[in-house]
């Protein structure tokens, strides 16, 4: 491969704003695999937001990609995977599996797509330098023609239409809108983009917490939320705590710590053979690799309330996409009161549509 953008290259990351501002590119912000594709010929490199190489997980794609994309390029965009009209984030995370049998199986059963959003390098010319506005010019014309399951993200510069994505396209399994000043240039690993998410809160069950790794304070608080059968269903963490607070926190709970976690609601996260066919977060995975994600088991008793921008799964078993924001303490709710009834559900819309949108 000899490119003039080589990999592995980190992508241009977007901070946390409150508002849409104005008079820039927006874009809709897609809940996948961030991907950076280096394609020469028939060569072709996907490398992960870190840097580390997807491109066994992904063989299907590497196929449409080497079909779809100029024949040398660097293009940047997110992996997905479509199900039932939405984003289907459970289902990509199944594709990062070491045994090849298993990601040829799930690439035929659940393939996934590429939405690109950004064009780094065509032919032998490096495209860093130049302003967001061109590089969208040369992106719209490099993807003439392309077909599915290559896609270009549908991207305007009218933030009233912009508004408008935001509220209807949460439906389709979207995080929000992306923002991106119009003479920007590409700017690896910073935060120069501005990123709008939905955001809404829940009163959730406390029923457990992780040490911090730096020593006997709290990591992350455990949360759950009960179902219609009365199981507390686990939901999410919530951790941005200082370590003042963290510390605080340790005494606070410490009237609900329970000596072994017999009689918990999640007494099995203990058992080895749970994580066998369940995603709980009381042991390691694919993810977490080693990490220790041992937890300390409450009394679930204690109600708080945290702010969450996306639910992932079915309403019933679903959990926060993202780590949740403690709030507050709810002393006037109780447990049982915290129930998935509580929660939003957008209005769904379907994912075809939004790719299907003119460019401008």
């Amino acid at each position: 491969m000899d490119l003039p953008v080589m990999p592995p290259v980190k992508p241009m990351l977007a901070k946390s704003v409150a508002g849409i501002p104005a008079g820039m590119q927006y874009e809709a912000k897609w809940d996948g695999f961030r991907a950076i594709i280096h394609r020469d010929g028939d060569e072709v490199v996907i490398g992960s937001r870190t840097g580390k190489p997807l491109t066994r997980y992904f063989p299907e794609l590497v196929t449409a990609l080497r079909a779809e994309l100029p024949e040398r390029c660097v293009v940047d965009g997110e992996i997905v995977i479509v199900h039932d009209g939405r984003l289907d984030f459970d289902r990509l995370t199944e594709r990062i599996h070491p045994a090849k049998s298993r990601v040829d199986t799930l690439a035929e059963r659940t393939p996934a797509s590429f939405v690109a959003f950004d064009l780094l390098a065509l032919g032998d010319a490096t495209l860093m330098a130049v302003s967001q506005t061109r590089r969208r010019e040369a992106l719209e014309a490099a993807l003439v023609g392309a077909e599915p399951p290559v896609h270009l993200a549908p991207a305007t510069t009218d933030i009233e239409l912009a508004r408008e994505w935001f509220e209807r396209y949460e439906g389709a399994g979207l995080d929000g809108v992306i923002a991106k000043p119009l003479d920007l240039p590409y700017r690896p690993d910073t935060r120069s983009m501005f990123k709008i998410k939905h955001e809404r809160t829940a009163d959730v069950v406390v029923a457990g917490y992780r040490l911090h790794k730096s020593g006997p304070v709290v990591g992350s608080l455990l949360l759950g939320l009960y179902d219609s059968a009365g199981a507390l269903q686990h939901v999410g963490v919530c951790a941005a705590f200082s370590m003042k607070r963290r510390a605080e926190l340790v005494e606070e709970l410490a009237p609900l710590r329970m000596e072994s976690a017999a009689g918990h609601p999640w007494a099995a996260w203990t058992e080895e053979t749970a994580h066998e066919s369940a995603r709980l977060p009381g042991g390691p995975s694919r993810w977490s690799g080693t990490k220790d994600l041992s937890w300390l088991p409450l009394r679930p008793e204690w109600v708080c309330e945290v702010a969450y921008d996306h639910m992932e799964g079915a309403h019933e078993s679903g959990r926060f996409r993202h780590t949740a924001q403690f709030r507050r303490w709810r002393p006037d709710r109780t447990p049982a009161s915290c129930t998935y009834d509580q929660l939003d559900e957008p209005v769904r819309y379907d994912l075809a549509e939004v790719l299907a949108i003119p460019r401008g």
